[in-house]
């Protein structure tokens, strides 16, 4: 522990299992929206890092990707990208689905984990949707999969049991100066900020294969003298059934895109934005490289 007056700072990587409201958690800590949530697996496709202040310390959530048995170039960028985080990390927060409990995947990060030289923490969360007497047999069960150091109970929808967590992660970062100003919130640029929020829309408003073969690109930000801004956004899709898919009978659904993601955009941006879609059909987008650096992650070996 740092001394009195002195700062800390550290990164703290949150991994897990598609679906097990990491998102959420970091957006909890943060205070405020710093990345999309959905109820689809896999809505975070790349690290994105949130800054919280508690204290005297600085901690840097690193939202990563969920970590699942990659099949596509994407995919493998994906988890590389998850796992990256974790290992420039000062301490790892496993989040476990409490409801769904330890699954296939769960039981692969903690083989990972194990062979981590890293603290490694636990937190169940969606405590409220399980009955309590389940949880301390998960979390011991959990804790004989790998050392852990230690281990919350928390609903990160409801934001139970996070005042403890958070005042924990302050008390471990290390002693040393802040990674990034204190009012910043994220490192994810807004370019990339307003691409994320119109997929946020569409893994809400569309169902089945759509969601997961989808990437938005930001392809202009204007400024406007009267302090707002337009943004040109396209979409990119797989096939041509999924843009039909994506543009609804006469545009209303790419319409309803729009306005979601403008409300969004306008709540967090602070101005008016005006927001403008196009979609495009480009086949085996998921496999091009430029369109995977362009999500921000590395390209795979």
């Amino acid at each position: 522990m740092a001394a009195a007056g002195e700062t800390r700072c550290g990164l703290v990587a949150v991994v897990g299992a598609p679906n097990a409201g990491k998102s959420t958690l970091v957006n909890a800590l943060a205070g405020t929206k710093v990345t999309i949530v959905s109820p689809k697996p896999q809505t975070t496709r790349f690290r994105i890092r949130a800054v919280v202040m508690h204290q005297a310390a600085q901690i840097v959530l690193v939202d990563t990707p969920g970590i699942f048995t990659p099949r596509r170039r994407l995919d493998r960028a994906m988890v590389a990208a998850a796992w990256g985080g974790a290992q420039d990390a000062d301490l790892t927060l496993l989040i476990v689905d409490a409801r769904a409990g330890i699954t296939e995947s769960v039981r692969a990060i903690c083989d990972r984990l194990a062979k981590v030289r890293r603290p490694v923490w636990l937190a169940l969360n969606k405590v409220d949707l399980i009955e309590p007497p389940r949880l301390l047999p998960l979390a011991a069960e959990l804790n004989a999969l790998l050392p852990i150091a230690e281990t919350f109970m928390i609903s990160a929808e409801k934001q139970r049991g996070l005042d403890r967590l958070l005042a924990r992660l302050a008390e471990a970062m290390p002693p040393g100066p802040y990674l990034f100003p204190e009012d910043e919130l994220s490192d994810l640029p807004n370019r990339m900020l307003a691409a994320e929020i119109v997929r946020e829309q569409i893994l809400r408003q569309t169902h089945q294969e759509v969601p997961h073969h989808t990437t938005v690109e930001t392809e202009s930000w204007q400024e406007r003298p009267d302090g707002s801004v337009r943004i040109d956004c396209t979409i990119y899709v797989g096939r041509p059934s999924q843009k039909a898919i994506l543009i609804g009978d006469a545009g209303a659904r790419v319409k309803a895109i729009g306005a979601g993601a403008r409300r969004e955009l306008t709540a967090l941006l602070e101005r008016r934005v005006h927001l403008f879609l196009n979609v495009k059909d480009r086949p085996g987008w998921d496999e091009e490289t430029g369109r995977i650096r362009a999500l921000g992650l590395e390209q795979d070996e």
